[in-house]
């Protein structure tokens, strides 16, 4: 019975060290930054070994992050699920766009507004779902969240104020696709065109020829703009006319009203006007007012329009069109009345064949 019991007890005194080693083993063991590699590598090399020795072979190729240990392995699965995770919010995105599309009870601005609120909930649950999968420890990169968060606060202040400048301005529906708006750039001078779009970033405007402006959201939050369109897309137009001082100034009027209502794209209702603006240098100044609701088309073409089918009735009644002309007063001085002799004395001579 000695024998019996002495046994075990060498045998329990030859394994105790055994759990103090598995300690030391636990303690020494380096943190994983990336824990859904690990076992993403234990799932992939139980399957096969040939592809088990491949991980093998890229988790040892790793460098030290302080207490962490990032290998080739932990990089090839992330680059693979952020590719996998974009793809799928991608596509999301592009079927919730589509299936909002065809929202017939929503006009364009509050299905533009959904579409991004959509969009911009489906990219955060992707994140989400890509840091899950991944198993990231956060913690493992508190080295780097001090300049990450300042390169936030410093460097993408202006992209989210962007991001919410364009929300605001779908939710107040100040400007919103189809408006025809006019904004002054650096010089002063001013630029129409009609909004496209309005992105994440920037305000797509598209002018008469052709030309795309990308305005950012907070510009126009900030800045004055002239909207054509918010409340009512009726736009007046000017058109400025001068006509001699000896001219028939009723049969004038007449003439001018005669030839703006001739224009299709000018409204009926509120009628072609026309006023009296100022005695000018070279005639009677007058302003022909025309109101149009397609501000989009253009108005200079009106404008246009307007002045050559004026000019046709003006021909065809009698009224010329004035130009500029000056009086020339000449002082009587000894060296003028000295011209005025010698070229009377050249006018007597005879000219030489």
């Amino acid at each position: 019975m000695a024998g019996a019991v002495t046994a075990p007890l060498v045998a329990a005194a030859t394994a105790s060290p055994t759990p103090t080693a598995t300690a030391t083993a636990v303690v020494v063991k380096h943190a994983e930054p990336v824990a859904g590699a690990e076992g993403i590598k234990n799932v992939v090399s139980a399957r096969s070994d040939t592809i088990g020795n491949i991980v093998d072979t890229l988790d040892k190729l790793a460098v030290q992050v302080g207490s962490s240990r990032i290998s080739l392995w932990d990089l090839t699965v992330i680059v693979a699920v952020l590719a996998l995770v974009i793809s799928v919010a991608w596509i999301t995105s592009r079927m919730s766009s589509r299936v909002l599309a065809r929202a017939t009870r929503l006009d364009m601005t509050q299905r533009l507004l959904t579409e991004k609120m959509v969009s911009l909930f489906i990219w955060t649950v992707a994140i989400l779902v890509g840091i899950d999968v991944l198993g990231i420890d956060l913690t493992a990169l508190t080295v780097f969240s001090g300049a990450f968060g300042l390169a936030i606060g410093f460097g993408l202040q202006k992209t989210f104020g962007n991001l919410i400048a364009g929300i605001i301005l779908l939710m107040d529906k100040s400007i919103k696709p189809g408006d025809v708006i006019a904004i002054a750039d650096q010089s002063g001078q001013y630029t129409f065109g009609q909004i496209r779009r309005i992105g994440i970033r920037a305000v797509s405007l598209t002018t008469r020829d052709q030309k795309e402006y990308l305005i950012p959201n907070e510009n126009l939050m900030i800045n004055q703009v002239e909207n054509w369109s918010y409340s009512s897309k009726n736009v007046r137009i000017q058109v400025p006319v001068v006509v001699p001082y000896a001219s028939d100034i009723e049969l004038a009027e007449k003439l001018m009203l005669e030839a703006a209502g001739a224009v299709k794209r000018v409204l009926k209702a509120p009628p072609p006007t026309v006023w009296l603006d100022s005695f000018a240098e070279n005639g009677v100044a007058f302003v022909i007012h025309v109101w149009i609701t397609d501000p989009e088309e253009g108005t200079g073409n009106v404008r246009s329009d307007v002045l050559k089918g004026l000019w046709r009735l003006m021909r065809e009644n009698g009224i010329k069109v004035p130009f500029p002309q000056r009086d020339l007063n000449l002082r009587d001085t000894e060296t003028m009345r000295e011209l005025i002799a010698a070229l009377r004395s050249d006018e007597g001579k005879t000219p030489l064949n």
